[in-house]
């Protein structure tokens, strides 16, 4: 009964917009009632990385800085989470508790805490007060084009006209927007019509916390990561990071990744010198059966903390994923294994920059793919990849979590 009426509402516009309506109704009435009476507390924080999946990324970032600069030490911090019992580590610090995302408790939260700091879009009905100050950390230079700079859309869910109001919807909570670079600030000003509504200065173009860590490992960090892991130390590390697709979506599933590699013949064509860890991204519900290539294929992709797997690959592949953005900081071999580029561009999202400033090789077939991983251990770090930083990571240097909190956080004291 249940998936008969999902698909009547997902064919029926007039009833899927009906339903939406009345839920966000529902939903802003009981988050009202939740925080009705109750004062907003000026030390609060509350945290929330990829809607509670994960311990990570820049509110991580932030957090961790807070908690060890010994300035914050009368701030209170709360992260939601799905899975609250995963993270009982975090209550070490006594300033620290967790809340389940989505309850009553966590809808408490939002209503008191005087700030917000989250990389991921807000459900639509929790909006802040007037003395409630919400940091959108966002989560990553945007290749793929984003909110109102998309031409045609094949989402599943919404239609183009239903994404852009969302979009402006949630550019209208923002108090804070940060930024990594002067092209990402420029793209996030399109893509949430920020101009239109006169908040073009609440960008924070200061480098991205989560980046931080990417200045400060060592040889132990890397050896205790591999330990962690399972992985051998003695093979070459690819990782390979593939994005979700718009078009990839059942009411039911949700997103789905069909995996386009031929494991078995990279496991032959390599040989005993490589493994891989694959991360799928957190929008993917779908699992993955690589019990076949036991030793060989590693699914990461319930870590935390994709710095981890930065940290110790030696090589990245990706597709469309910004996850390039961030590990060209470590000046490392990037593979692009495009097989679906022309639908890609043409059909889907379309991108922000030209793919030849992409500081890799691209690929569209299984042979390129392992001719690029081959040719990797000649890599030399080379006049585009230095552009390249040059453009989108200038002004990471290990100390953004620093700068934010000094003109978010700080400045509100």
């Amino acid at each position: 009964m249940k998936k008969l009426f999902t698909k009547i509402a997902k064919d029926s516009m007039l009833l899927r917009k009906l339903i939406r309506k009345s839920a966000y109704y529902y939903r802003l009435v009981r988050y009202k009632l939740r925080g009705f009476g109750k004062s907003i507390d000026d030390r609060l924080i509350v945290l929330s990385s990829f809607t509670g999946e994960k311990y990570a990324d820049s509110p991580r970032a932030i957090y961790e800085y807070m908690i060890n600069s010994g300035e914050f030490d009368d701030y209170k911090f709360v992260w939601c989470f799905t899975e609250p019992d995963k993270y009982s580590f975090l209550l070490e610090n006594k300033n620290t508790r967790i809340v389940k995302q989505a309850s009553k408790e966590f809808e408490v939260v939002f209503a008191t805490a005087k700030y917000w700091v989250c990389n991921h879009r807000v459900s639509l009905h929790r909006f802040p007060r007037k003395n409630q100050v919400f940091i959108q950390t966002w989560h990553g230079t945007p290749l793929k084009r984003l909110g109102f700079d998309i031409e045609k859309s094949n989402n599943e869910n919404y239609t183009l006209d239903e994404q852009n109001k969302q979009y402006l919807i949630d550019a209208k909570k923002f108090s804070y927007l940060l930024s990594p670079s002067a092209f990402a600030s420029e793209k996030f000003i399109s893509a949430f019509a920020l101009e239109r509504l006169g908040k073009t200065d609440i960008i924070i173009e200061q480098g991205y916390p989560r980046n931080d860590e990417l200045f400060s490992f060592d040889d132990n960090k890397v050896s205790s990561i591999k330990d962690a892991l399972g992985v051998p130390h003695d093979k070459r590390v690819i990782l390979y990071a593939p994005t979700w697709r718009d078009n990839q979506h059942t009411a039911n599933e949700g997103y789905t990744y069909k995996t386009e590699v031929d494991f078995d013949r990279l496991k032959n064509e390599l040989g005993d010198g490589y493994i891989i860890l694959f991360r799928a991204h957190y929008f993917i519900s779908n699992s993955f059966d690589f019990e076949k290539y036991s030793g060989f294929v590693y699914d990461v992709s319930k870590l935390d903390d994709i710095n981890e797997l930065y940290i110790i690959a030696d090589m990245l592949i990706t597709d469309y994923s910004s996850v390039f953005f961030d590990y060209a900081i470590l000046r490392r071999p990037i593979i692009y294994y495009m097989y679906d580029f022309d639908l890609y561009k043409n059909e889907m999202r379309g991108f922000y920059i030209d793919i030849d400033e992409l500081p890799g090789a691209i690929v569209k077939d299984e042979d390129g793919l392992i001719e690029e991983i081959k040719a990797a251990d000649g890599f030399e770090y080379g006049e585009k990849y230095k552009r390249f930083n040059e453009k989108f990571n200038y002004l990471d240097d290990g100390r953004a979590s620093e700068r934010v909190v000094n003109m978010t956080i700080k400045q509100g004291n």
